[in-house]
């Protein structure tokens, strides 16, 4: 059965160093988490990551470059940086076509050319998408500044992947700090900060409006779902006093889908089923921070309760079928 991992993470040199030429106050905080044997597995854009792809059982992956992306820079430098990067993929893509596919890098800082290069990266360079690292600064993602990317994503309906970003500065000195600075940048990350981060943006997005407006538009979450769509029952209750279109759940049911990444764990991947259906599920390892050696990616699929042909949905169907709606 083909696997079509869909949240696959790379990083070049460039960036990175854009990234530390920042003044300290504008960092992520969060380039610690990209050394070592990551840093390596993250620059790897050839054999040794088809090697670990082959290992884990994964047929294609679906690159986008690491959090927080371009984000953090100012506007000129994004807008080079995404032109540089997004050319980069479309020619990993070219040079292996079977194996890769790509999400485009946006230069948010810089929102109408973001749009612009959405526009440049699915029309011209064949990418499937974009991924977005929530808020560009401080702005959240549903600013109205950012609705030109939108309108554009609902135009080619081209999928848009919000991934996590560390929560700001003040957010982690008052809820995620004093415990260490190990400790503290865990628990502002992957140990839960990075979640609910990306899952507010998702719901922000929703209460400002954007789906309203821009009905076709197709939001990916990743760890399924990010928080909030575990708490449905209570976020429902704002149907009380939004003045949206539809009821909160709708939106989750019709604009979005969600992936593992990497959480391979069979309770949350059914919770998501009753919430969105087995149409809205894709598959994903969030390589390389997941990777671990032994196909569990695979053995999580082949091992689920899902009918086989709900499996090859998860597998890659529902992203084939997602994506080839690009135009």
């Amino acid at each position: 059965m083909k696997v079509t991992a869909i949240e696959e993470h790379f990083l070049t040199a460039e960036v990175r160093e854009a990234w530390s030429a920042l003044p300290r106050e504008d960092q992520d905080g969060g380039q610690g988490l990209h050394l070592g044997e990551i840093e390596d597995q993250l620059d790897d854009l050839a054999d040794g990551r088809i090697q670990l792809m082959d290992e884990s059982g994964i047929d294609v992956q679906v690159l986008s470059l690491t959090t927080p992306a371009l984000h953090t820079l100012e506007q000129e430098q994004s807008v080079l940086l995404a032109k540089r990067t997004n050319d980069l993929i479309a020619a990993t893509v070219a040079d292996c076509p079977d194996r890769f596919q790509g999400f485009a890098t946006l230069p948010t800082p810089s929102p109408e050319e973001a749009a612009l290069e959405l526009n440049r990266s699915v029309r011209d360079l064949g990418l499937k998408g974009a991924l977005l690292c929530g808020r560009t600064r401080y702005k959240n993602l549903d600013h109205p500044d950012f609705w030109p990317i939108f309108e554009t994503a609902a135009r080619l309906r081209a999928p848009l992947f919000i991934h996590p970003q560390i929560p700001q500065r003040v957010v982690r000195d008052v809820y995620y700090s004093g415990f260490g600075s190990k400790v503290d940048l865990a628990f502002a990350t992957f140990g839960l900060g990075w979640h609910y981060e990306s899952g507010i943006q998702f719901l922000r997005m929703i209460l400002a409006g954007v789906f309203d407006r821009f009905p076709e538009l197709q939001i990916i979450l990743g760890h399924w779902g990010e928080v909030v769509l575990f708490y449905t029952e209570r976020l429902k209750s704002l149907d009380r006093v939004t003045k949206l279109q539809r009821p909160i759940l709708d939106y989750m049911r019709q604009n979005l889908y969600v992936t593992p990444s990497g959480m391979f764990n069979h309770t949350y991947l059914q919770r998501s089923i009753e919430i969105v259906g087995t149409e809205r599920i894709l598959f994903s390892t969030d390589y390389p921070y997941q990777y671990r050696p032994g196909g569990g990616a695979r053995t999580f699929l082949e091992e689920s309760a899902l009918t086989h042909q709900q499996k090859r949905a998860f597998a890659h169907e529902n992203w084939e079928r997602l994506s080839t709606a690009t135009r």
